[in-house]
């Protein structure tokens, strides 16, 4: 297989789809993916910056080691996909939708997941410190040891969820914190919540 950018050209010129490439080590930046479907596709050590896949779709795809920095994803689809050991620091991921997908080991700081859907997603050691995942639906989704320091919540319900695993420190919620209504939380989280609704704990 050439290499990123000819094998996205390729795909512009053959209907749009790119199947079954292996892509290792490439390091692009400004590539315009946006609209594509990434079919079997396996991403390893890539190195991609400034680059638009908005509104593309990816099935059965694997990013293995890879940086995304700054690319911009809103309105993706993904689906049988897998994030493994990667930092997709500031990616735009508005309204993307992702479904049967693991995301493991990723350092996904500051990025915009608002208006999103997650549904039977795993995400496990993962790094959300100061990312927006407002508004987002989720379904069937865990997480486990996932740092969501600083992370807004703002209107997603985490009903269902074990969050026991996980750091909350300084989330943002509602003032009645009723994104956290039905999810599984442990002593000390509990005391996080108690200091966002002003209440007081004396140890």
């Amino acid at each position: 297989m050439s290499g990123l950018p000819e094998a996205l050209e390729t795909a512009r010129e053959a209907g749009e789809v790119l199947s079954a490439a292996v892509l290792s080590q490439e390091n692009a930046e400004g590539l315009d993916g946006s609209g594509l479907d990434f079919r079997d596709c396996r991403f390893q050590s890539c190195r991609l910056r400034n680059c638009d896949f908005t509104g593309a779709a990816f099935y059965g795809c694997t990013f293995t080691g890879c940086l995304l920095e700054n690319c911009r994803l809103s309105a993706t689809y993904w689906k049988d996909c897998r994030l493994s050991g990667c930092k997709w620091d500031g990616a735009d991921l508005r309204r993307s939708r992702w479904k049967d997908s693991v995301l493991e080991e990723t350092l996904l700081r500051y990025v915009n997941f608002s208006g999103g859907v997650w549904e039977r997603i795993s995400v496990k050691g993962c790094d959300f410190t100061e990312s927006t995942l407002s508004e987002m639906r989720l379904k069937k989704a865990a997480m486990e040891k996932t740092d969501l320091t600083g992370a807004e919540l703002f209107r997603t319900s985490l009903a269902g969820m074990d969050l026991t695993a996980c750091t909350l420190d300084r989330i943002v919620l509602s003032e009645t914190c009723r994104e956290l209504k039905g999810a599984v939380i442990n002593a000390a989280q509990a005391a996080v919540v108690a200091r966002i609704l002003g209440i007081r704990v004396e140890p």
